[in-house]
Formats: C-alpha cells, structure tokens, sequence
C-alpha cells in the first residue's frame, strides 16, 4: 500500500508523457489525486492507532510526523487538480495571454509535460514524507526541485526562465550542503566519544531510528557541525530568511495552482528535512543547541518578511513574503519547543490550506485582471464578488485573525514562548505579525473594494465565476475556518503523537 503512495503517480505521469492526449491528462489527474488521498488517509489512520506501517523492504516506514505533511500534501494536490481542470482547458483555448507587468506575450507548454510534473512532483513529496532513511529523504528532496521546476517554466517567457534557473541554483546549491549534512552525521557516528564504545555498523545505518538509538555514544561537535549543513541547505528550499531569495520570484511566476503547491506542500517537504535532524539532536542531549539555531532563523525570517511585505506590489510576490513569515512561525515554534511546537504543527496545517486558497484565488484574479498589480486591481467584489469574498476570507485568515485556525496557532506558539521565558523572542514576533498585518490589509481591502474596473472587457465584466475556479477555495476557506472554531480531540491526540518527535508537549491546551 505504501509503494502506491510513491509508484501511483509516478506510473500515471508516466502514462501522461507517453500518450499525450490533452483530455486524458485532465482526467487521470483528479483520478490519482483521489486515490492518493484514500490511501493517505488509510495510512494517517493506521498511524494515529498506533500502526507503523512499512514497505518497499523497509525503506518506507511514516512516523506521526511524516504522516501530517503527506495527508497535507495529498489534500492540496486534490484541491489543485480539481482547479487544474477548468485551468487547463482555458489555457488551451487562450494562444496567448499578456501581462501588463511584464508586457510580452508568452505561450503555454505542452499540457502533458505539465500534468505529468505534477504526478513526478507529488510523488517525489511521498517519498519525503514515508521514508524514515535520511539518505532516501534526501534524494526525495531533490527529485521534487527537478519535477517542479518544469512546473515553474509552464508559461515560457523570459521571467519565468528566470525564476526557473534561480530556483535551480539556489535550491541545488542548498541541497549539496544537505547533502554535506548527511556525510557529516554519518562521520560524527564513525568517530564517537571519549570513553564510548566503537558503533558497529549495519545495514540500517541510515535509517532515522537507528540514528537516534546510538545518538548517545556519536561525536556531539561532528553532530552539530551536520545539523548547521542540515539546516542551511534544507533552510534553502524552505524558505527560511536569509536563504529565501528563489521563493518570490518561482511562487509569482508559476501558474497558480503549481504556487499553491510550492507554498503549502513543498515547504513542509523541506522542514521535514530538518526535524528529522533535530530529532537526532534531541535524542543526542544537545537538543539545545539545534533549538537555538531554528529560533534564530524563524526571527530573522519574520522580520525579513515584515520589511518586504509592506508596499508590495506584486500580489503573488506578497503571498510569497507570507511563505516566509510562516516558515519562520513554524522554525521558531519548533525551536522553542514545549507548548509551541504543537502550535507550530497546527500552524503548518492552517498555513498550508489558507496559501493554498489564496494562491489558488490569485490565479482568478489573473483571469480576470490581467495583472499581477495590486494596485490596477480594485473592485474585487463588484467584478468578482465569489472570489472577491474568499480573498479577504483568506487574508483575515493567513494573518491570524480570529476565528480561523491560524488565530489558534499563533497564539499556541505565543504561549510556548511565554512558557520559555523568552521575552525577547516574544517582542518580536508580535512586532512582525502586527505589521505583516498592516502590510497584507493596505493590499488586499484596496483590491476588494472600490469601483468595478472601466477598461474592463464587457465580457468579463458580464463573465460568471466558473464553479472550478471557486469550490476549491471556498472548501478551503471552510476547513481553515472549522479549525478556529472547533478541532476535534483526535486532531489533538495526532498533533501530541507528532509533537513528541520532536520535543513537545504533550496535552491540549486550555483557552
């Protein structure tokens, strides 16, 4: 069962390059979708009963952890297929489309090659996310940079090109210090410590579990000198400030849906990386040390967010920046620990489907502006009253407003931190947040109110919101808004079972 997690979509992608027929695509595409998800499911289910289900001769064996990004994954990649189809067959019909930011025509790839990167790239993040081998993670890591990046290109023109090769770079260059990462742990158990006994390898040595069952006698200077390379090439293709400069420029290029993905799958992929590194640390005693690292990086990032947001132009480009603000939530949350990191895991399932709707809303207003400006778009719930109304839905709920489930997060890892004593790391994150909201409210209440456009095409303007375009994001805005208002004990019990993984608490709060 677990093998068609990862072989599923590899088949179907495959069948995809090999057929070609534009109908089809869009008709598989769902079709995996869906049965991905069933199985997810089963298995999160498996999971949560206290099962470690395992196959393909050990080398896919999801703990709790693993589990929650995988059922994330599938669940955007659901949404985004069932988008994809009304998406795809518009863009067929369009021969070109104009931007006014950019101002040169650009044509479409073959839909093939899209819809069969999209299997590839979902069954590279299965791979991250049921595999408990570091060396396996990392290769899964990789594939997901090399099966998106068509992804990112999809339009064809010079600054998509652009943001593909940035993209490219950077995250290979990240990935080679993972990599490093991985030699360096691997070396701190070949040279363990004064007075331990001599590790005797075997054939698991590179598996999670065993790392961690022989963390006590493993070099502590060679294991932090691996999480810094763990951290700072996994940080890469996270998107944790100051090793975020790809994610503006491949998230506001992209087509919608591929940005959705990005932003509320792939991160999580990436952060994956690096807890498992900390779960070593943890295990090691000098969890401490690796703690510290992730709150630095979580601060800086929100910062760095609060700075580039404010007066942002470009809608997906802002959207982009909340990625960041929200990748540094959750690295500080973890790094806190206790109380906080069920927060932060909370956190990365509000966070995922909030961007999600919102990059997938982005796309809508496209459609219909032809801008990517926020400030030609205005009239939003005159123009497009459906999508004008699930945008501002997800701006109060990516920034935290009550009752949607980020309220309940943030507030979670502000608890934590007040629990730790940090008041320092308090400040600041009130500070950022407060002005993140102050910088994504000018943007968006300007582009849902006012005046309907007036150079707007009569057919658009007389166009109804097709139902593919909105269902998606309004079932989205519905779970992120069920979260603030309720969350069912077993979410609870799962996020305490994740949460142990990685030091912390395990009770639900009291509000």
């Amino acid at each position: 069962m677990l093998e068609s997690l990862v072989f599923l979509p590899l088949l179907a992608g495959g069948i995809m390059l090999a057929v070609g027929n534009s109908s089809l695509c869009r008709l598989l595409l769902p079709l995996v979708a869906l049965v991905h998800t069933g199985i997810s499911t089963r298995v999160i289910i498996q999971v949560a009963c206290g099962e470690r289900p395992a196959g393909f001769f050990g080398l896919l064996a999801p703990d709790a952890l693993g589990t929650l990004f995988l059922m994330l994954a599938s669940l955007l990649f659901l949404a985004t297929s069932f988008y994809s189809i009304g998406y795809l067959r518009e863009e067929e019909q369009a021969e070109e489309r104009t931007c006014i930011h950019d101002g040169r025509p650009f044509t479409n790839a073959p839909e093939r090659r899209f819809t069969a990167c999209l299997c590839f790239f979902l069954s590279a993040m299965s791979m991250v996310t049921t595999t408990p081998h570091l060396g396996v993670l990392w290769v899964g890591i990789e594939a997901t940079t090399l099966s998106s990046a068509p992804l990112i290109y999809f339009h064809q023109h010079r600054r998509s090109l652009e943001a593909t090769w940035k993209y490219l770079i950077i995250c290979s260059v990240g990935i080679a210090l993972a990599l490093l990462g991985n030699i360096l742990l691997s070396i701190a158990f070949c040279v363990p410590q004064n007075g331990a006994a001599t590790i005797v390898l075997t054939d698991d040595v590179d598996s999670l579990g065993w790392f961690m069952a022989h963390a006590g006698q493993a070099s502590l200077p060679w294991l932090k000198a691996a999480f810094i390379f763990l951290l700072v090439g996994y940080g890469c293709k996270m998107g944790l400030a100051p090793l975020h400069n790809w994610l503006p420029d491949a998230h506001s290029e992209a087509p919608s849906l591929v940005s959705a993905l990005l932003s509320g799958a792939l991160l999580n992929c990436a952060l994956l990386g690096i807890l498992r590194g900390h779960q070593i640390l943890l295990a090691a005693g000098i969890g401490g040390f690796s703690s510290s690292l992730l709150v630095f990086f979580g601060l800086v990032s929100l910062v760095i967010a609060a700075i580039f947001i404010v007066g942002q132009g470009h809608y997906k480009r802002m959207l982009a920046y909340s990625s960041v603000e929200h990748m540094g939530i959750l690295a500080l949350g973890i790094g806190v620990g206790g109380l906080a990191v069920q927060g932060a895991l909370l956190h990365s399932i509000c966070h995922s489907l909030a961007k999600c709707l919102l990059f997938l809303l982005s796309g809508n207003i496209l459609a219909r502006y032809h801008t990517y400006s926020s400030y030609d778009v205005h009239g939003m719930r005159l123009a497009m009253p459906v999508s004008g109304a699930l945008w501002l839905a997800g701006f109060l709920a990516v920034a935290g407003s009550p009752p949607f489930g980020i309220f309940v997060s943030e507030m979670l890892v502000l608890k934590g931190i007040f629990a730790h004593g940090d008041l320092v790391s308090a400040i600041i994150y009130l500070a950022a947040l407060a002005v993140i909201f102050v910088g994504l409210s000018v943007a968006v209440l300007r582009m849902v109110q006012g005046s309907r456009p007036g150079d707007m095409p009569a057919s658009l303007r007389k166009r109804r919101e097709p139902a593919w375009s909105v269902v998606p994001p309004a079932i989205l805005a519905l779970i992120v808004l069920g979260l603030g208002i309720w969350i069912p004990d077993w979410l609870w019990q799962y996020l305490d079972k994740a949460a142990a993984l990685v030091g912390g608490q395990l009770a639900a709060p009291d509000f």
